[in-house]
């Protein structure tokens, strides 16, 4: 068989083309911006080279916060969705008849319209004079005094942002996962229940070790999609996120472009560039702990 063989590359160059035009040459050029200060669109010019675009934007006080507001996000909701996305796909593995019922129901969430689902937890937790909400009538019921989940305290915002989060990502985390459960081969289980293994040490020694490539993945998909985080901010928060203080990384991005006060597109792409560098960096890092602690199939474990 050659190993050269000249075909091979021209069957693989229109996806080459592809990712070089829509993926590679943004990516330089929008690092190419993030050093040219004051750059302008209209008429592509720009005043000077060096860091100031980086220096400015980490000590831009909305890009600070909109720092800090993804990472908590990111820490809350990745371990939470992937920890109950797997005790929900467990369930619903062990319910054979009705699992196909179950992955169906618990998926609809999925395909439904973020902006929708937004405005059903505005309703759920807002508190207006007329009207408290479903969550605060549930705590009132505990004698727990309203609370201004949407305009109230920074703590109370973020925690309906998180469950929000959660919820729309769920659904695809359990598909995944209740697809994984069901390729784990049958007799591994019966060995166990012949040697008495309690059902903890099976999921712990059998099943997690076999859906550990799956998991990993979820957790790498769930960093990236968290850290781009911005309609689910969107959808509960509105537009103007810098005033209710729950803006994110790419919702300053695009403040910096399209935004009332933007029209900076040198501060955009440090910012860009500033957000690549520490998705990079995580992935690596889960990338290098997976040699590890990842379970891959005719390979060998970690």
């Amino acid at each position: 068989m050659e190993k050269n063989n000249p075909k091979g590359w021209l069957y693989i160059l229109p996806a080459a083309l592809f990712l070089g035009v829509f993926m590679v040459y943004p990516l330089i050029d929008v690092f190419i911006y993030s050093f040219e200060e004051g750059f302008n669109f209209a008429s592509q010019s720009f005043f000077g080279v060096g860091l100031y675009n980086y220096a400015y934007v980490l000590s831009d006080p909305y890009f600070l916060q909109a720092l800090k507001n993804t990472f908590i996000l990111v820490l809350i909701t990745v371990p939470l969705s992937t920890v109950l996305a797997l005790v929900i796909s467990v369930a619903l593995n062990s319910i054979k008849a009705l699992r196909k019922l179950f992955q169906t129901i618990y998926f609809l969430p999925y395909v439904t319209n973020t902006l929708a689902v937004g405005l059903v937890f505005v309703i759920l937790f807002s508190k207006t004079d007329t009207s408290v909400g479903l969550v605060n009538a549930f705590l009132g019921a505990f004698g727990i005094d309203p609370i201004d989940f949407i305009h109230g305290p920074y703590a109370m915002k973020m925690l309906v942002l998180s469950v929000y989060t959660i919820w729309v990502v769920l659904p695809f985390k359990i598909l995944i996962l209740t697809g994984a459960l069901a390729s784990v081969p049958q007799d591994y289980y019966n060995a166990a229940m012949i040697d008495g293994t309690s059902r903890w040490r099976t999921f712990y020694r059998i099943t997690l070790p076999m859906i550990s490539p799956m998991v990993f993945y979820l957790i790498i998909t769930g960093f990236i999609g968290a850290f781009k985080a911005y309609s689910d901010a969107v959808a509960i928060f509105g537009t103007n996120l810098n005033v209710a203080e729950m803006n994110t990384i790419v919702g300053y991005i695009y403040d910096m472009l399209y935004g009332d006060s933007g029209g900076y597109p040198s501060y955009a792409s440090a910012a860009a560039i500033i957000l690549f560098v520490i998705v990079l960096t995580i992935t690596c890092v889960n990338l290098y702990v997976s040699k590890r602690k990842v379970h891959y199939a005719g390979g060998q474990n970690g």
